[in-house]
Parts: structure tokens; sequence; C-alpha cells
């Protein structure tokens, strides 16, 4: 093993069996047939990666792209189904919060329970206790059993109790972001704090803001194979081009270059004709209604390069467009769109009408192509993105098409600010005097 390396992945593969019927798992148990009873799923293939000492490294990937499956293989929570990984120092996983906690006892009972199962005396843990219970900060309840708790005091207790062991290698998923937003600030300095101190640190997380802004360098996945790793620019902006562009199955075991080729391919030609999505294409339940005489029937959303993508970085420019045919004739058409976020809450948006744009009668059979374009000023976080078709017809507004939450938007932020967006404030501090500090 490298000095340097404090984790090495090679060859990296897990691979499940997946059986139809309790019955073949059985007869293949037993050896009562030959045949083979089960479909191969590789939840991993032959995956290679290193993390030197010191360094934090993300993982980033679609949904079953076996982000999760290689952390609990590191941890040892899984066994490879071929290849190894070496670890090099003491490890402290956040993978799954509190999953060790015995529900009868109470939360005093549970962090001497979690400190001997991650290998501590109970001296070292009577060492770490204070500053456990005041990162909890869950008062007496701690001296209760932990059935009686709720859910957020339960992952306070748990993320407590896994952060504050002084490990040589954390290993985090998704466990950033539990508890109330004063909780995760408070789990944010920790994090900091191990980057100060030189901790070894990987993470998977769906925050592409703080994927950007804590990680050295990071690893991109999909369906189990390794496409790429490097700066946390350049495989986020791969990460979003495979968002839109991935079909399973597209990348060769043989070429891991295949889908940044690709998206080289697109990024010199094809950026000229991006394909419309349906407007159930991406949540096939969108609430859509109106009388139709219009009809929007495809919709894009682009970064500020024209890519097709529905991640967008904090403060860059992106461009939300509609195609509306039209079945009958309509006068003075109003397009809309509305960002919401995920509670249902209007964030912002506006329309043809507010913004002074006068659109001329409409025949059957024509077409437009109608572009919002705007700076992503929106704090990090998941939108959704709803556009509207209406007018006023012999006096009566009227809804010709609607499209509620035809998608998400996913704002990517190393910095936010307090409320919906950021005003972008420049700060000025200086001496009574009028002297700049």
């Amino acid at each position: 093993m490298k000095e340097n390396a404090a984790i090495r992945v090679e060859h990296l593969t897990k691979m499940y069996k997946l059986y139809d019927r309790p019955s073949d798992r059985l007869k293949e148990s037993l050896g009562l047939t030959r045949k083979k009873c089960y479909r191969e799923h590789y939840a991993l293939r032959d995956v290679n990666f290193t993390v030197n000492k010191g360094e934090t490294i993300g993982i980033i990937g679609t949904n079953g792209a076996g982000k999760s499956t290689i952390l609990k293989v590191i941890t040892g929570v899984l066994t490879p189904t071929e290849g190894r990984v070496i670890v090099d120092g003491r490890i402290s996983a956040l993978l799954e919060l509190g999953a060790g906690f015995n529900m009868e006892y109470t939360g005093i009972e549970n962090i001497y329970l979690n400190g001997t199962m991650i290998g501590f005396s109970e001296e070292e843990i009577d060492a770490r206790l204070d500053d456990i219970l005041a990162f909890a900060d869950i008062g007496d309840f701690v001296n209760q059993p932990v059935k009686m708790y709720s859910s957020g005091m339960f992952v306070r207790l748990a993320f407590a109790v896994a952060i504050n062991i002084d490990p040589e290698i954390l290993i985090v998923d998704e466990a950033l972001s539990v508890g109330d937003v004063f909780f995760q600030a408070k789990c944010y300095r920790k994090f900091e704090e191990f980057k100060k101190e030189g901790k070894t640190i990987l993470f998977v997380s769906h925050d592409l803001g703080s994927i950007s802004k804590y990680c050295d360098r990071v690893v991109l996945l999909d369906h189990g194979t390794k496409l790429d790793e490097g700066s946390p620019k350049e495989m986020v902006d791969l990460y979003k081009r495979v968002l839109v562009h991935q079909a399973p199955g597209e990348v060769e075991e043989e070429q891991p270059k295949a889908e940044v080729q690709a998206a080289e391919r697109f990024s010199a030609g094809e950026s000229q004709e991006v394909r419309w999505l349906s407007p159930h294409e991406m949540n096939p339940g969108v609430l859509e209604y109106g009388d139709k005489r219009g009809e929007m029937t495809g919709f894009q959303v682009l970064d500020a390069q024209g890519l097709p993508t529905t991640t967008i970085e904090k403060g860059t420019e992106f461009t939300m467009k509609v195609r509306v045919l039209y079945h009958e004739e309509i006068s003075d058409p109003i397009f809309a769109f509305t960002i919401k976020d995920m509670r249902g809450t209007e964030i912002t948006g506006t329309n043809t009408m507010f913004e002074r744009i006068s659109v001329p009668v409409r025949k059957p059979g024509e077409t437009d192509v109608v572009s919002f374009t705007q700076r992503a000023d929106l704090q990090g976080g998941e939108y959704l993105i709803s556009f509207g078709l209406t007018g006023y017809r012999e006096g009566e507004f009227t809804v010709y098409h609607r499209l509620y939450d035809v998608c998400s938007l996913n704002i990517i932020s190393t910095k936010n600010t307090v409320g919906f967006y950021d005003m972008n404030s420049q700060i000025v501090v200086e001496t009574e005097a009028g002297e700049q500090r």
C-alpha cells in the first residue's frame, strides 16, 4: 500500500443474484439443479480509485449508480464479489444513522453501546461523553428510552455519537442534511473542522453545491461503473450531461471514457438541435389542464453554454423554453413560468403580459418557441418548474394549457444567504474615519 493512501479501491465488483421465485434460491442452495436460476445484477463493476490521507473525496452519480454500495463495502458492511479495499486508519461512518441503536435503551445507554461497537473502551467513551451530549443538545431526553424520541432528536443523537469519536477517516453518506437548519449548520462546522485538521473524508451527496465546496477531487459513478474522476467542477459538469444523455447500458466496460466522448460530441455540435422533452417525460404525474386551443407540446432547460440540463450553477444564466402548437386562432396569448420550492410555495415567475411583450394573432397549425432567460440567483436546492399558456377570449380570462411541476430544477451553490434568493450584496467594512479594512 502506498504510504500516503488512506483508502485503496482495487478492481471492486459487487454482484447480486436476483431470483424470480424463492424456490429457485432454495433449489440452488441445495444443489438440486445445475441450471442457472438467477439473473446477475452488478451494483459495482471493476471500480478503482485511491483516497490519499488528508484528502476530501466526493462520490456522485444518479440513483442506482453504486454510491452507497461502495461505502458499505469500504466500511465492511458488505463483502465484495471481486476485488479488494485496503484501509489505513480508524473509520467513522455516517451511513444509516442510528442503525445500531436499541429502541428500549436510553440515549446514554445507546451512546455506550455504539461506542463499544465502534471499538472504544468505556474510559474512552467517558472522555467523549460531554462533547457528544453538547453536540446532540437534546437535554434530559438523553436519560429516556430512544423509542420516545422524535425523529429529529433521534438523528441528532446518532450523528453526535458518530462524529465525536475522533476518527482518522470520516465516511459520510447524505448525513449532513439531518435535523433543523441550526443543527445542519453545526454539522457543517464540524465537517470543516475535520478538513482543517487534515482528516481524510469520503463524501457522498446529491447536494452538488456541498460537493463543489468541500471536495478536493470527485469520482463519478454510473450504473456501478466509474466514468471518470477529476476536479469538482469537471465532474459536476460531466454529471449534468449524464443526467440528460445517459441511456442504460450505454457505457461499455472497456471504454470508461465513452460518456465523456459522447458529451464532447454533444457540446461540439448537437447543442444546435437539442431534443424537446414531452410534458410528461420527466414527471409522469405532471398536472395539466386547459381547453388546449393552444398546447405546449415540449420544453427544454438549458445552461449558460446551451446544454440541456436541470442542474444549474447559482449566479449563471439559464434558459427555459416551451414549444407551443395552436389548434385554433388565438389573439394575444400570454406565456408564463413559475418556480416553486418543494413545499409548493411560489418563489418567482413572470409572463409576457408582465414583461409588456405583445404577441400577435396566432393561426391554427402555427407554432411558437418561447424562451425565458434569467440569472439563477436562487439559493442552492431543489425547485419545481411550471409553465402556462393563457389569454383573454371575448373579454374572459381563459386557460389554454397549464403544466404544473413539469420538472425539477437543482441549483448548485457554494454560498447560500438568507431567504429564497441572493441579493448579491456588496459589503464594505471601514473604520469610523472612513478607512477600508
